[in-house]
Protein backbone atom coordinates (compact mmCIF):
# COMPACT_ATOMS: atom_id res chain seq x y z
CA UNK A 1 0.00 0.00 0.00
CA UNK A 2 3.03 2.16 0.62
CA UNK A 3 4.64 1.75 -2.36
CA UNK A 4 1.67 1.90 -4.58
CA UNK A 5 -0.07 4.96 -2.31
CA UNK A 6 2.95 6.89 -3.29
CA UNK A 7 3.22 5.89 -7.06
CA UNK A 8 -0.76 7.15 -7.28
CA UNK A 9 0.16 10.31 -5.70
CA UNK A 10 -1.98 9.55 -3.00
CA UNK A 11 -2.09 12.55 -0.36
CA UNK A 12 -1.91 10.11 2.77
CA UNK A 13 1.65 9.37 2.08
CA UNK A 14 3.94 12.28 3.61
CA UNK A 15 7.44 11.07 4.08
CA UNK A 16 8.62 14.23 5.18
CA UNK A 17 10.84 15.44 2.76
CA UNK A 18 10.54 18.47 0.49
CA UNK A 19 9.86 16.65 -3.06
CA UNK A 20 8.08 13.78 -0.93
CA UNK A 21 10.66 11.22 -2.14
CA UNK A 22 10.34 7.74 -0.70
CA UNK A 23 13.30 6.23 0.82
CA UNK A 24 11.94 3.00 2.27
CA UNK A 25 13.97 0.27 3.66
CA UNK A 26 11.98 -3.93 4.28
CA UNK A 27 13.71 -5.55 6.44
CA UNK A 28 13.27 -9.28 7.65
CA UNK A 29 14.71 -12.53 7.64
CA UNK A 30 14.96 -14.89 5.38
CA UNK A 31 11.10 -16.59 4.69
CA UNK A 32 9.07 -13.42 5.79
CA UNK A 33 8.44 -12.90 1.83
CA UNK A 34 10.59 -10.01 0.61
CA UNK A 35 11.41 -11.64 -2.77
CA UNK A 36 7.08 -12.26 -2.97
CA UNK A 37 6.95 -8.51 -1.71
CA UNK A 38 8.90 -7.35 -4.73
CA UNK A 39 7.10 -9.57 -7.35
CA UNK A 40 3.75 -7.88 -6.18
CA UNK A 41 5.35 -4.32 -6.62
CA UNK A 42 6.38 -5.44 -9.99
CA UNK A 43 3.56 -6.69 -11.32
CA UNK A 44 1.68 -3.80 -10.06
CA UNK A 45 3.73 -1.81 -12.06
CA UNK A 46 3.36 -3.64 -15.09
CA UNK A 47 -0.34 -3.92 -14.82
CA UNK A 48 -0.81 0.04 -14.48
CA UNK A 49 1.44 0.17 -17.82
CA UNK A 50 3.91 1.90 -15.70
CA UNK A 51 6.51 -0.99 -16.05
CA UNK A 52 9.30 2.06 -17.59
CA UNK A 53 9.09 3.71 -13.70
CA UNK A 54 10.94 0.77 -12.16
CA UNK A 55 14.09 -0.81 -11.90
CA UNK A 56 15.60 -3.42 -9.99
CA UNK A 57 19.17 -4.06 -8.63
CA UNK A 58 20.75 -6.48 -6.51
CA UNK A 59 24.62 -7.16 -5.41
CA UNK A 60 24.81 -10.89 -6.74
CA UNK A 61 23.50 -12.44 -10.22
CA UNK A 62 21.72 -14.80 -8.45
CA UNK A 63 19.84 -12.74 -6.28
CA UNK A 64 19.25 -9.82 -9.40
CA UNK A 65 18.01 -13.26 -11.64
CA UNK A 66 15.99 -13.96 -8.25
CA UNK A 67 14.24 -10.42 -9.23
CA UNK A 68 14.59 -10.43 -12.85
CA UNK A 69 16.81 -7.34 -12.38
CA UNK A 70 20.50 -6.23 -12.64
CA UNK A 71 23.47 -6.95 -11.02
CA UNK A 72 24.67 -3.62 -9.42
CA UNK A 73 28.12 -4.04 -10.98
CA UNK A 74 26.55 -4.50 -14.43
CA UNK A 75 24.91 -1.59 -14.29
CA UNK A 76 28.26 0.02 -13.53
CA UNK A 77 29.49 -1.12 -17.00
CA UNK A 78 32.13 -3.34 -14.43
CA UNK A 79 33.35 -6.83 -14.60
CA UNK A 80 33.89 -8.67 -11.83
CA UNK A 81 37.66 -8.57 -12.67
CA UNK A 82 37.66 -4.76 -13.33
CA UNK A 83 35.78 -4.45 -9.63
CA UNK A 84 38.66 -5.86 -8.41
CA UNK A 85 41.26 -3.48 -9.89
CA UNK A 86 38.91 -0.69 -8.79
CA UNK A 87 38.41 0.38 -12.39
CA UNK A 88 35.15 1.71 -12.80
CA UNK A 89 33.15 3.18 -15.52
CA UNK A 90 33.35 6.72 -15.56
CA UNK A 91 29.77 8.82 -16.50
CA UNK A 92 29.47 13.02 -16.72
CA UNK A 93 27.17 15.10 -17.46
CA UNK A 94 25.78 15.19 -20.74
CA UNK A 95 26.12 11.00 -20.85
CA UNK A 96 23.49 10.37 -23.57
CA UNK A 97 23.30 6.64 -22.95
CA UNK A 98 23.38 6.83 -19.50
CA UNK A 99 20.12 10.00 -19.45
CA UNK A 100 18.26 7.38 -21.68
CA UNK A 101 18.78 4.64 -19.27
CA UNK A 102 17.18 6.49 -16.47
CA UNK A 103 15.15 9.02 -18.68
CA UNK A 104 11.78 6.95 -17.28
CA UNK A 105 12.83 5.17 -14.17
CA UNK A 106 11.24 6.76 -10.83
CA UNK A 107 11.99 3.97 -8.52
CA UNK A 108 14.44 1.96 -7.53
CA UNK A 109 14.70 -1.32 -5.70
CA UNK A 110 17.77 -2.82 -4.15
CA UNK A 111 17.39 -6.28 -2.93
CA UNK A 112 19.78 -7.86 -0.55
CA UNK A 113 21.02 -4.74 0.33
CA UNK A 114 23.34 -6.10 3.14
CA UNK A 115 25.60 -7.23 0.83
CA UNK A 116 26.07 -4.61 -0.73
CA UNK A 117 29.36 -2.74 0.47
CA UNK A 118 29.01 1.30 1.09
CA UNK A 119 31.65 2.41 -1.97
CA UNK A 120 29.53 0.59 -4.27
CA UNK A 121 26.21 2.42 -2.68
CA UNK A 122 28.02 5.61 -2.87
CA UNK A 123 28.94 5.31 -6.47
CA UNK A 124 25.63 3.75 -7.58
CA UNK A 125 24.25 7.19 -5.84
CA UNK A 126 26.24 9.36 -7.44
CA UNK A 127 25.57 8.23 -11.10
CA UNK A 128 21.75 8.62 -10.75
CA UNK A 129 22.33 11.79 -9.58
CA UNK A 130 24.31 12.61 -13.14
CA UNK A 131 22.24 10.69 -15.17
CA UNK A 132 18.46 13.18 -13.12
CA UNK A 133 20.65 16.35 -13.29
CA UNK A 134 19.90 16.54 -9.55
CA UNK A 135 22.39 18.22 -7.28
CA UNK A 136 24.23 15.92 -4.25
CA UNK A 137 21.97 16.53 -1.43
CA UNK A 138 19.29 14.97 -2.44
CA UNK A 139 19.88 11.23 -2.16
CA UNK A 140 19.43 9.06 -5.92
CA UNK A 141 18.25 12.10 -7.50
CA UNK A 142 14.60 11.84 -6.14
CA UNK A 143 14.57 8.11 -7.25
CA UNK A 144 12.17 6.67 -4.77
CA UNK A 145 14.15 3.17 -3.26
CA UNK A 146 12.74 0.68 -1.48
CA UNK A 147 15.49 -1.70 -0.17
CA UNK A 148 14.87 -5.40 1.40
CA UNK A 149 17.38 -6.13 4.21
CA UNK A 150 17.91 -9.90 4.75
CA UNK A 151 18.82 -10.58 8.71
CA UNK A 152 21.03 -13.09 8.05
CA UNK A 153 23.79 -11.17 6.25
CA UNK A 154 26.87 -9.68 7.77
CA UNK A 155 28.15 -6.70 6.29
CA UNK A 156 32.48 -6.57 5.98
CA UNK A 157 33.16 -2.43 5.29
CA UNK A 158 36.72 -2.12 4.09
CA UNK A 159 35.89 1.04 1.69
CA UNK A 160 36.99 4.44 1.24
CA UNK A 161 36.47 6.71 4.44
CA UNK A 162 34.84 9.36 1.94
CA UNK A 163 32.30 6.77 0.52
CA UNK A 164 31.92 5.37 3.62
CA UNK A 165 30.68 8.90 4.89
CA UNK A 166 28.62 9.50 1.66
CA UNK A 167 26.63 5.85 2.13
CA UNK A 168 25.96 5.82 6.01
CA UNK A 169 24.72 9.59 5.15
CA UNK A 170 21.99 8.15 2.74
CA UNK A 171 20.94 5.51 5.15
CA UNK A 172 20.54 7.81 7.36
CA UNK A 173 17.98 9.93 5.14
CA UNK A 174 15.48 6.78 5.32
CA UNK A 175 12.25 7.79 6.07
CA UNK A 176 9.93 4.75 5.95
CA UNK A 177 10.98 1.36 7.58
CA UNK A 178 8.46 -1.75 7.44
CA UNK A 179 9.74 -5.13 8.79
CA UNK A 180 8.60 -8.40 7.57
CA UNK A 181 7.93 -10.17 10.95
CA UNK A 182 6.06 -13.05 9.94
CA UNK A 183 7.31 -16.61 9.22
CA UNK A 184 6.21 -17.97 6.11
CA UNK A 185 8.44 -20.63 5.39
CA UNK A 186 9.73 -22.46 8.54
CA UNK A 187 6.81 -23.77 11.01
CA UNK A 188 9.23 -24.94 13.66
CA UNK A 189 8.30 -22.14 16.35
CA UNK A 190 11.28 -23.54 18.85
CA UNK A 191 13.88 -23.06 16.14
CA UNK A 192 12.65 -19.57 14.65
CA UNK A 193 12.45 -18.16 18.23
CA UNK A 194 16.23 -19.62 18.26
CA UNK A 195 17.40 -17.89 15.11
CA UNK A 196 15.87 -14.63 16.64
CA UNK A 197 17.95 -14.97 19.36
CA UNK A 198 21.09 -15.63 17.11
CA UNK A 199 20.54 -13.00 15.56
CA UNK A 200 20.35 -10.57 18.18
CA UNK A 201 23.23 -12.30 20.09
CA UNK A 202 20.66 -13.58 22.57
CA UNK A 203 21.42 -17.26 22.37
CA UNK A 204 20.65 -19.56 25.36
CA UNK A 205 21.73 -22.62 26.83
CA UNK A 206 18.88 -23.90 25.50
CA UNK A 207 19.38 -23.10 22.08
CA UNK A 208 22.95 -25.18 21.96
CA UNK A 209 21.43 -27.59 23.24
CA UNK A 210 18.78 -27.80 20.37
CA UNK A 211 21.35 -27.46 18.09
CA UNK A 212 23.51 -30.41 19.81
CA UNK A 213 20.69 -32.77 18.37
CA UNK A 214 20.46 -31.82 14.56
CA UNK A 215 24.42 -32.90 14.88
CA UNK A 216 25.13 -35.89 12.35
CA UNK A 217 25.95 -38.48 14.49
CA UNK A 218 23.89 -38.14 17.39
CA UNK A 219 21.77 -41.44 17.82
CA UNK A 220 18.28 -39.75 18.86
CA UNK A 221 18.60 -38.20 14.91
CA UNK A 222 16.41 -39.35 12.54
CA UNK A 223 18.19 -38.43 9.83
CA UNK A 224 20.63 -40.29 7.44
CA UNK A 225 23.26 -38.62 5.06
CA UNK A 226 22.97 -41.56 2.53
CA UNK A 227 19.01 -41.44 1.96
CA UNK A 228 16.60 -38.22 0.45
CA UNK A 229 16.39 -36.25 1.06
CA UNK A 230 19.63 -35.47 3.04
CA UNK A 231 21.81 -36.78 0.45
CA UNK A 232 20.78 -34.57 -1.77
CA UNK A 233 21.39 -31.33 0.56
CA UNK A 234 23.88 -29.02 -0.27
CA UNK A 235 26.86 -28.57 2.43
CA UNK A 236 27.57 -25.37 3.39
CA UNK A 237 30.79 -23.88 4.65
CA UNK A 238 33.01 -20.90 4.70
CA UNK A 239 36.36 -21.37 2.86
CA UNK A 240 36.32 -22.35 -0.91
CA UNK A 241 39.68 -25.12 -0.23
CA UNK A 242 36.81 -26.76 1.94
CA UNK A 243 34.29 -26.72 -0.53
CA UNK A 244 36.83 -28.28 -3.22
CA UNK A 245 37.52 -31.11 -1.47
CA UNK A 246 34.27 -31.89 -0.44
CA UNK A 247 33.14 -31.72 -3.92
CA UNK A 248 36.13 -33.93 -5.28
CA UNK A 249 35.41 -36.55 -2.64
CA UNK A 250 31.25 -36.55 -3.59
CA UNK A 251 31.96 -36.64 -7.38
CA UNK A 252 34.42 -39.43 -6.99
CA UNK A 253 31.52 -41.38 -4.52
CA UNK A 254 28.79 -40.86 -6.90
CA UNK A 255 30.72 -42.01 -9.69
CA UNK A 256 31.58 -45.66 -7.87
CA UNK A 257 28.30 -45.99 -6.56
CA UNK A 258 27.07 -46.00 -10.58
CA UNK A 259 30.35 -47.97 -11.67
CA UNK A 260 31.65 -45.49 -13.89
CA UNK A 261 35.13 -44.42 -14.20
CA UNK A 262 35.74 -41.22 -12.56
CA UNK A 263 36.15 -38.56 -15.04
CA UNK A 264 37.91 -35.36 -14.37
CA UNK A 265 38.01 -32.12 -16.77
CA UNK A 266 41.40 -30.28 -16.66
CA UNK A 267 41.62 -26.52 -17.88
CA UNK A 268 44.01 -25.50 -20.90
CA UNK A 269 45.99 -22.95 -19.63
CA UNK A 270 48.19 -20.44 -21.83
CA UNK A 271 51.37 -18.22 -21.31
CA UNK A 272 52.35 -16.02 -23.65
CA UNK A 273 49.82 -17.29 -26.48
CA UNK A 274 51.49 -20.91 -25.72
CA UNK A 275 49.86 -23.77 -23.60
CA UNK A 276 51.89 -24.26 -20.48
CA UNK A 277 53.91 -27.46 -20.93
CA UNK A 278 56.87 -27.09 -17.77
CA UNK A 279 55.34 -29.64 -15.65
CA UNK A 280 55.86 -28.03 -11.96
CA UNK A 281 54.40 -24.65 -12.98
CA UNK A 282 51.48 -26.19 -14.93
CA UNK A 283 50.77 -28.45 -11.88
CA UNK A 284 50.74 -25.70 -9.45
CA UNK A 285 48.31 -23.41 -11.56
CA UNK A 286 46.02 -26.04 -12.11
CA UNK A 287 46.04 -26.39 -7.88
CA UNK A 288 44.98 -23.35 -7.71
CA UNK A 289 42.05 -22.57 -5.70
CA UNK A 290 39.00 -21.35 -8.49
CA UNK A 291 39.11 -17.54 -6.38
CA UNK A 292 42.10 -17.62 -7.51
CA UNK A 293 41.13 -18.47 -11.61
CA UNK A 294 38.83 -15.84 -12.18
CA UNK A 295 36.10 -19.10 -10.59
CA UNK A 296 37.68 -21.39 -13.68
CA UNK A 297 38.64 -24.44 -11.70
CA UNK A 298 41.59 -26.83 -12.75
CA UNK A 299 40.30 -29.40 -12.34
CA UNK A 300 36.58 -29.94 -12.63
CA UNK A 301 35.29 -33.99 -11.57
CA UNK A 302 31.80 -34.97 -13.83
CA UNK A 303 29.77 -37.42 -13.21
CA UNK A 304 25.99 -37.73 -15.03
CA UNK A 305 23.14 -36.22 -13.01
CA UNK A 306 25.71 -34.44 -10.19
CA UNK A 307 24.43 -30.88 -9.04
CA UNK A 308 26.46 -28.25 -10.68
CA UNK A 309 27.03 -24.28 -10.07
CA UNK A 310 27.43 -21.62 -13.41
CA UNK A 311 30.67 -19.90 -11.72
CA UNK A 312 29.61 -16.85 -14.39
CA UNK A 313 26.81 -15.15 -16.26
CA UNK A 314 25.58 -16.90 -19.40
CA UNK A 315 22.45 -16.00 -20.34
CA UNK A 316 21.11 -13.65 -17.54
CA UNK A 317 17.72 -13.09 -19.57
CA UNK A 318 17.19 -16.10 -19.17
CA UNK A 319 18.25 -17.00 -15.59
CA UNK A 320 21.84 -18.74 -16.61
CA UNK A 321 23.47 -16.41 -14.33
CA UNK A 322 26.58 -16.97 -11.70
CA UNK A 323 25.44 -19.12 -8.90
CA UNK A 324 22.80 -21.01 -10.97
CA UNK A 325 22.20 -24.62 -9.70
CA UNK A 326 21.71 -27.17 -12.73
CA UNK A 327 22.41 -30.83 -13.30
CA UNK A 328 25.23 -32.09 -15.17
CA UNK A 329 23.81 -34.37 -18.18
CA UNK A 330 26.98 -35.02 -20.44
CA UNK A 331 30.20 -33.72 -21.85
CA UNK A 332 31.02 -33.05 -25.10
CA UNK A 333 34.98 -33.52 -26.20
CA UNK A 334 37.64 -34.46 -28.22
CA UNK A 335 39.65 -37.61 -27.31
CA UNK A 336 42.72 -37.26 -27.14
CA UNK A 337 45.90 -38.93 -29.28
CA UNK A 338 47.39 -40.17 -26.06
CA UNK A 339 45.89 -40.66 -22.43
CA UNK A 340 46.79 -38.59 -20.58
CA UNK A 341 47.72 -38.64 -16.95
CA UNK A 342 48.09 -36.14 -14.06
CA UNK A 343 49.66 -36.78 -11.28
CA UNK A 344 47.45 -35.73 -8.45
CA UNK A 345 46.95 -37.54 -5.13
CA UNK A 346 43.09 -36.70 -4.96
CA UNK A 347 41.59 -38.57 -7.63
CA UNK A 348 42.36 -42.40 -8.42
CA UNK A 349 44.74 -43.75 -11.18
CA UNK A 350 42.17 -44.93 -13.61
CA UNK A 351 40.60 -41.40 -13.80
CA UNK A 352 39.99 -40.60 -17.02
CA UNK A 353 41.26 -36.96 -17.80
CA UNK A 354 39.55 -34.73 -20.50
CA UNK A 355 42.10 -32.34 -22.10
CA UNK A 356 39.89 -30.92 -24.69
CA UNK A 357 36.12 -30.55 -23.58
CA UNK A 358 33.63 -28.49 -26.15
CA UNK A 359 30.70 -27.95 -23.67
CA UNK A 360 28.61 -29.83 -21.11
CA UNK A 361 25.16 -30.66 -20.95
CA UNK A 362 23.26 -29.14 -18.20
CA UNK A 363 19.85 -29.59 -17.26
CA UNK A 364 18.26 -26.03 -15.77
CA UNK A 365 14.79 -26.36 -13.83
CA UNK A 366 14.35 -22.80 -13.81
CA UNK A 367 15.34 -21.58 -17.25
CA UNK A 368 13.55 -19.37 -19.27
CA UNK A 369 13.58 -20.61 -22.15
CA UNK A 370 10.39 -20.65 -24.02
CA UNK A 371 11.40 -24.06 -26.64
CA UNK A 372 13.63 -26.26 -26.65
CA UNK A 373 16.77 -26.55 -28.38
CA UNK A 374 17.60 -28.47 -31.75
CA UNK A 375 17.87 -32.20 -30.53
CA UNK A 376 17.92 -31.22 -27.09
CA UNK A 377 15.10 -31.99 -24.25
CA UNK A 378 13.36 -29.44 -22.55
CA UNK A 379 16.30 -27.49 -20.09
CA UNK A 380 18.69 -28.65 -21.13
CA UNK A 381 21.73 -26.35 -22.15
CA UNK A 382 25.11 -26.48 -23.72
CA UNK A 383 27.39 -24.64 -21.33
CA UNK A 384 30.76 -23.66 -23.71
CA UNK A 385 34.16 -23.41 -23.05
CA UNK A 386 35.17 -19.94 -21.19
CA UNK A 387 38.22 -18.31 -21.23
CA UNK A 388 39.47 -16.00 -18.75
CA UNK A 389 43.50 -14.35 -17.70
CA UNK A 390 44.30 -13.92 -14.12
CA UNK A 391 47.88 -13.33 -12.70
CA UNK A 392 50.29 -16.33 -10.92
CA UNK A 393 53.23 -14.84 -8.78
CA UNK A 394 55.86 -17.49 -10.06
CA UNK A 395 58.48 -16.24 -7.07
CA UNK A 396 57.39 -19.94 -5.10
CA UNK A 397 58.74 -22.00 -8.02
CA UNK A 398 62.11 -19.62 -8.63
CA UNK A 399 65.52 -20.46 -7.33
CA UNK A 400 66.05 -18.94 -4.07
CA UNK A 401 68.70 -16.74 -5.90
CA UNK A 402 66.91 -15.67 -8.59
CA UNK A 403 63.99 -14.85 -6.62
CA UNK A 404 66.56 -12.55 -4.50
CA UNK A 405 67.63 -11.24 -7.56
CA UNK A 406 64.66 -10.19 -8.71
CA UNK A 407 63.44 -8.37 -5.29
CA UNK A 408 66.23 -6.40 -5.35
CA UNK A 409 65.78 -5.38 -9.18
CA UNK A 410 62.66 -4.52 -8.59
CA UNK A 411 61.18 -6.91 -10.98
CA UNK A 412 57.60 -8.40 -11.33
CA UNK A 413 57.37 -12.39 -10.69
CA UNK A 414 53.64 -11.98 -11.84
CA UNK A 415 52.70 -13.85 -14.94
CA UNK A 416 49.87 -13.34 -17.10
CA UNK A 417 47.79 -16.76 -17.51
CA UNK A 418 45.05 -17.65 -19.65
CA UNK A 419 42.54 -20.15 -18.94
CA UNK A 420 40.24 -22.07 -21.23
CA UNK A 421 37.83 -24.26 -18.81
CA UNK A 422 33.86 -24.96 -18.32
CA UNK A 423 32.70 -22.10 -15.95
CA UNK A 424 31.05 -25.15 -13.70
CA UNK A 425 32.11 -26.32 -10.16
CA UNK A 426 30.07 -29.07 -8.39
CA UNK A 427 27.40 -28.47 -6.26
CA UNK A 428 27.29 -31.12 -3.43
CA UNK A 429 28.96 -28.39 -1.33
CA UNK A 430 29.14 -24.27 -1.98
CA UNK A 431 30.37 -21.60 0.23
CA UNK A 432 27.96 -19.54 2.40
CA UNK A 433 28.51 -16.33 0.12
CA UNK A 434 27.28 -18.17 -3.19
CA UNK A 435 24.03 -19.25 -1.26
CA UNK A 436 22.57 -16.25 -0.13
CA UNK A 437 19.67 -15.03 -2.01
CA UNK A 438 19.14 -18.79 -2.63
CA UNK A 439 15.77 -20.95 -1.23
CA UNK A 440 17.01 -24.34 -0.48
CA UNK A 441 14.86 -26.96 0.82
CA UNK A 442 17.83 -28.90 2.92
CA UNK A 443 21.28 -27.75 3.92
CA UNK A 444 23.77 -29.16 5.54
CA UNK A 445 26.12 -26.87 7.65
Amino acid sequence: MIVTSHLDDENQIHTGSADNQLLMCVPGCGGTGKSQLIRAITQYFQLTKRGKMLRKLAPTSIAAAEIDGLTIHSFLGESRKNSKKKQTRTFRPGDTKLENEWRHVKYLIIDEISMVGLSLLARLNRIVKTAKHINSDIPFGVLDRPLYHSCTSSEQITERQIDMQCAQKLISQMNCVVELSQQMRTEDLRYLELLNRLRSGQSTIEDYQLLCTRIIGNPKLQASLRQKPWNEAPILVFRNTLRTQINNRAVLNKAMEMGLRPMLCVAQDYFQGKIIDDLPLRKTILELPDNKTEHLPGYLPLVPGMPVLLTENVATELGLSNGTRGIFHQLVYEESSADIQFQDKNFPTNTKFITQPKYALVEFLNCKLDSELAELQAKIIPIPISEQTFLFDVKELLAENVAKVAKINKETTKILIKRKALPLIPAYSMTTHKSQGQTLGKIII
